[in-house]
């Protein structure tokens, strides 16, 4: 069966909202010839059984499950890539979004718009009952990201859009697939001439489940600004990885501080303690952040520590002898230690991505 327009649903713990939304979706496409398909990653609240089971009465109806894999902007990308439609949209589950807008937005696609943007801060829209924090984010969000915009958007943060098939071809292959604000990625990476329209809105507030909005996705926001001025040439991960271990720098010197001058413990009994501690910070945040879709837990949060020391204690001796190595054939002592370092962080990143995390170098390079 074909349809006019797919709309994309990724879901994580969203099953009080399934029923709801369909039955909106219904009610206000009723002359539209549509289909939704939620992405949903393995939610343990049982978001996908309850997608089936309206999917198996319903034709309009699909269901992606994914296992041991998560990530906004990738059950995006995964879920247009399974439609068919000449035009797609993508909308959060949570009830924020007004879905009465859609055949607006379809008729600026009808019109010429390649992309069409549900904006909260164009003329007429608003954040309705957003806490004043989250607008606070939010605003902040947008300025930060004008560094690698080309486009003059009001809402780039916006997570309710609408955009035509060959625009999606033409920007998808240049998306790091990372991330929750999957639409400044595509802005980044869409084409200067690219018609871009906004249709105001009222965001409402969430009905069921909880927001996931944390620390984890501001910094995924961060790095993939980065990644984006950068033009791509560092890796998305490896950015973040570099940045945890510039934090473990002040650590391990804080807890060096804190062994040596405070406890007073011999000089290298607190430089092999705050070793420890700085690479166990590193690990923390690295699981947390870095790589946040193969979060390390239970069990396997000792065994990839354990992996984490030795792929660091190897780094160390690479940086050391790198280092050595470009002294001794006279590059200048800062250069040397600098590649040293950045020997070392390779390194790292390579085995640790593959052992530690029991991730793909390449996937995660993107």
């Amino acid at each position: 069966m074909s349809f006019d327009l797919t709309i994309v649903i990724p879901t994580y713990n969203e099953r009080e909202n399934i029923p709801v939304m369909v039955e909106r979706l219904t009610a206000v496409l009723r002359n539209i010839n549509w289909e939704v398909i939620f992405v949903d990653d393995d939610s343990p609240d049982g978001t996908a059984d309850v997608v089936r089971a309206i999917a198996a009465r319903n034709p309009k109806v699909r269901c992606i499950q994914r296992i041991r894999r998560r990530g906004l902007a990738s059950a995006c990308i995964e879920g247009i890539l399974a439609s068919s439609a000449p035009v797609v949209a993508i909308m959060d589950a949570d009830m924020q979004h007004d879905e009465t807008i859609l055949p607006a937005m379809l008729q600026m696609i009808h019109s010429g718009a390649d992309l069409v943007i549900g904006s909260r801060y164009a003329q007429g829209g608003s954040t309705g009952e957003l806490s004043s924090m989250r607008v606070r984010i939010s605003q902040a969000a947008t300025k930060f990201s004008r560094i690698v915009m080309k486009h003059a958007v009001s809402d780039p943060m916006s997570g309710f859009f609408m955009m035509k098939r060959p625009f999606f071809e033409q920007v998808v292959r240049n998306l790091s697939g990372k991330g929750f604000k999957i639409l400044l990625d595509i802005l980044v990476s869409a084409k200067s001439d690219a018609v871009i329209m906004e249709k105001p809105y009222t965001m409402r507030k969430r009905s069921f489940g909880e927001s996931k909005l944390d620390a984890s996705v501001i910094w995924e926001f961060i790095t993939l600004v980065i990644f984006k001025f950068s033009g791509r040439i560092i890796p998305y991960r490896f950015l973040s990885f570099a940045a945890v271990g510039f934090t473990g720098i002040f650590v391990q010197l804080f807890a060096l501080w804190l062994c040596f001058r405070i406890l007073n413990l011999e000089f290298i009994i607190s430089q092999i303690l705050a070793t420890l501690v700085a690479m166990t910070s590193n690990f923390i945040l690295n699981n947390q952040f870095t790589f946040n879709e193969q979060k390390l837990k239970g069990k396997g949060l000792l065994s990839g520590l354990l992996t984490f020391y030795i792929a660091c204690s190897l780094g160390a001796v690479i940086n050391v002898a790198v280092a050595d190595l470009l002294f001794n054939r006279s590059f200048p002592w800062w250069l040397a230690g600098t590649l040293g370092a950045v020997a070392g962080a390779v390194w790292n990143y390579a085995t640790t991505a593959t052992f530690t995390w029991r991730t793909s170098v390449g996937k995660s390079a993107r």
